[in-house]
């Protein structure tokens, strides 16, 4: 497989975002104020489910935990990742998912994508194209991306070019109906939530603030308490993500 500025950055900055991104506080975060509400969105009972982008694997285990009679398959750019989703989860296999698949998966009844469609900005037509290909009709797919429509988009975006944790010409936030539209009438919406506040940058995003793992315990309380008032605001402009369920037409 022929490397690309994604795969290089995931893999260099592999251990440091695993240990930030699923800690203990995070994960309590992304229960709370994520899986909860897009997993109750559709039913998945003995499923058979792809997670692309799937990293280490800890939002499939979260998966299971909600439906634990589901089987579930990784995908990852990353040969480490795979790794690591074999030993915590199950099958994985290693795919680009801006290429055209060359390999026949599936039909799985569900995909998974947790924040990795921004990374596939260089070819979102191809990735979804993928992903349908994935999914059997009827079959849904399940995501959460950082959101474009967020009133301080510009000075992420201005971040994404400084900062070494990113590759700004091969990722940015994503807005919702401008995705919808990439996919060229192949999927269908039945859910959108936005969220994503105080708790959401802090305790979500800590390896970006360079912030302490053992600090985030207790920082969590108090801004986890502002989060959940925070995300029933309406609108999606104040809200640095959505999440969304699509069917395949």
């Amino acid at each position: 497989m022929a490397s690309n500025p994604q795969k290089e950055l995931y893999e260099r900055i592999h251990n440091s975002y695993e240990a930030h991104y699923y800690d203990a506080t995070a994960l309590w975060y992304r229960d709370r104020e994520v899986y909860r509400h897009l997993f109750s969105a559709v039913s998945l009972a003995n499923a058979d489910v792809a997670e692309v982008a799937c990293g280490n694997g800890h939002n499939s285990l979260a998966l299971k935990r909600y439906f634990p009679n589901i089987r579930t398959v990784g995908f990852d750019i990353s040969e480490p990742a795979c790794a690591a989703y074999r030993e915590l989860v199950g099958p994985a296999y290693q795919m680009d998912l801006t290429a055209k698949m060359t390999q026949t998966y599936g039909p799985f009844d569900a995909v998974m994508v947790m924040g990795g469609l921004h990374h596939c900005v260089a070819d979102l037509p191809q990735t979804l194209e993928n992903i349908a290909v994935l999914l059997k009709p009827g079959g849904h797919l399940l995501m959460a991306e950082p959101s474009s429509e967020f009133f301080l988009n510009v000075l992420r975006r201005v971040w994404y070019r400084h900062d070494k944790y990113f590759d700004s010409d091969t990722e940015h936030a994503l807005s919702h109906h401008e995705l919808l539209h990439v996919a060229a009438g192949r999927f269908r919406p039945l859910y959108l939530r936005y969220f994503g506040g105080p708790a959401s940058i802090i305790i979500g995003n800590s390896m970006i603030l360079r912030l302490p793992i053992a600090a985030k315990k207790w920082i969590a309380p108090p801004v986890m308490a502002v989060e959940s008032a925070y995300n029933l605001i309406p609108g999606g402009w104040l809200f640095t993500s959505f999440m969304a369920v699509w069917r395949r037409n």
